[in-house]
């Protein structure tokens, strides 16, 4: 193996090497200090006479001394069945004190791209035990739903209450979370790891770490080398696999820190130009392929900067992803948990995984009319503070409690709190009993029949 003592010149995490033989691009580099030590980094531009390389870890010592070597091949992340209920760093080595994993295969972390002829409609309920989720923006197995948040919002208590709850509700198929941290704080990993021992959600979990001081790059390969792992679980080991990545806004700003050692020309706000392609490459592989027994659900989570769902890392995912659930700082003032606005929210491919044969009949209805019951009364908040409740109408004020209602009852609910559909369904018809029945404009008399809590309890039937 040739060694190239040819280092031009060293930028942040990239190290600039001279006079190459063709070298391939993503292709695996050992740099070799003068005292012997071994650094890993990937080529991330190749030329006929210069080769970029990006290092895995500091560069403090590389000298024009240091000698480089091309492995000749990518970054490959060893798999294996064993991996559940393992931690692993952002680089995927073992962090949780076990055993080196002895993989059973080892696949390249970029992927390959699933064949849309090759896709399955995606149709399985994936219940998450959320009411603002499972109720108003249903979580489709194969589906890519986002979460947005703020800072300093519970994200991370959603994200951790989904990877422990999540379940298709009478399947007996086997169910695995992979966890993604990306630039997280020492304090939040230990949350993390003491949240899945302590309820058990690490025996069917992978958990990969990626610390805020871990260097930039290896932010880059965590998310990739997390779906590697549930593309291997989902399709050649057959799990129905949920993946949580968060915060994809730590990860685009390790893209942009790369980009600006690369003096690469910026987008909007100082990202790069191809930060769509990249966000693209992670989020398009999840789904269901026809012929194998498993799936990958992605729930990507990413706090907007300024609480602007306009910046570029919420827009960009929006255009790539499924929907989006927005956790609002409002509710989360007045101390509601989980404070999930289902007004911006939506689940695009909600339609397809409810109603008879999925969840319950009445769902999609259920689900429209407290929708437009909860909309209709939070813009009569802002009415109330000009004109005065008492000016509002008899039927105004019963939408003005209703939205309140909805807040206290229907999104409110305990960090552990475990609904089923039906529970979220129940709690639903409930909340619209408080409305005359001839406000309930959205649902078909027949289903008022059924569920209608007068005619569900035996009481004194109402006028349809």
């Amino acid at each position: 193996m040739k060694e190239y003592r040819t280092i031009k010149q060293i930028a942040g995490p990239l190290v600039f090497v001279e006079k190459t033989e063709p070298v391939g691009y993503n292709e695996l580099v050992n740099i070799v200090l003068a005292d012997g030590t071994i650094k890993r980094g990937q080529v991330l531009d190749t030329s006929d006479d210069l080769v970029v390389v990006q290092c895995f870890e500091t560069t403090a010592g590389i000298g024009r001394d240091s000698g480089v070597r091309f492995l000749g091949e990518t970054i490959k992340m060893p798999v294996a069945k064993e991996m559940l209920g393992r931690i692993l760093s952002g680089g995927g080595k073992p962090i949780d004190g076990g055993p080196e994993i002895v993989p059973e295969k080892r696949l390249d972390i970029t992927g390959a791209a699933i064949n849309p002829y090759a896709r399955a409609s995606p149709a399985d309920f994936i219940q998450t035990g959320i009411s603002t989720i499972d109720g108003t923006n249903t979580l489709v197995r194969g589906q890519k739903l986002p979460i947005f948040s703020g800072a300093g919002l519970p994200h991370n208590d959603v994200a951790l209450q989904i990877a422990r709850q999540a379940r298709v509700p009478g399947s007996t198929e086997e169910f695995a979370v992979v966890f993604a941290a990306m630039g997280i704080t020492k304090e939040e990993a230990n949350h993390f790891m003491a949240d899945f021992e302590r309820t058990g959600a690490l025996e069917r979990a992978v958990v990969f770490l990626n610390l805020a001081d871990d260097p930039a790059v290896e932010r880059i390969i965590t998310p990739r080398l997390a779906l590697t792992t549930a593309e291997y679980l989902a399709y050649e080991v057959g799990y129905h696999v949920l993946v949580i990545l968060t915060d994809m806004t730590n990860y685009c700003e390790a893209l942009r820190q790369i980009g600006a050692a690369r003096e690469e020309v910026p987008g909007r706000r100082g990202y790069p130009g191809y930060m769509y392609t990249d966000l693209a490459s992670i989020y398009e592989r999840a789904g269901i392929v026809k012929g194998k027994k498993g799936s990958v659900t992605q729930i990507p989570i990413l706090t907007m900067p300024g609480d602007d769902i306009t910046h570029p890392i919420p827009d960009l995912t929006g255009y790539i992803t499924e929907g989006q659930i927005v956790v609002s700082r409002e509710l989360h003032r007045k101390g509601i948990y989980p404070p999930i606005n289902v007004l911006p929210s939506l689940s695009r491919l909600m339609n397809l995984g409810i109603g008879k044969g999925h969840t319950r009949e009445d769902h999609k209805k259920v689900s429209d009319q407290m929708y437009a019951g909860y909309a209709e009364g939070n813009d009569l908040r802002g009415l109330v503070a000009i004109v005065g409740k008492e000016a509002l109408s008899e039927r105004d004020r019963g939408f003005l409690e209703f939205a309140d209602l909805f807040e206290g009852k229907f999104v409110r609910q305990g960090l552990d709190e475990n609904r089923t559909i039906e529970d979220t369904l129940d709690i639903g018809w409930d909340l619209l009993a408080t409305l005359p029945v001839e406000q309930l404009v959205r649902i078909d008399r027949d289903l008022i029949q059924k569920f209608h809590p007068l005619y569900r309890k035996g009481a004194k039937k109402a006028e349809v």
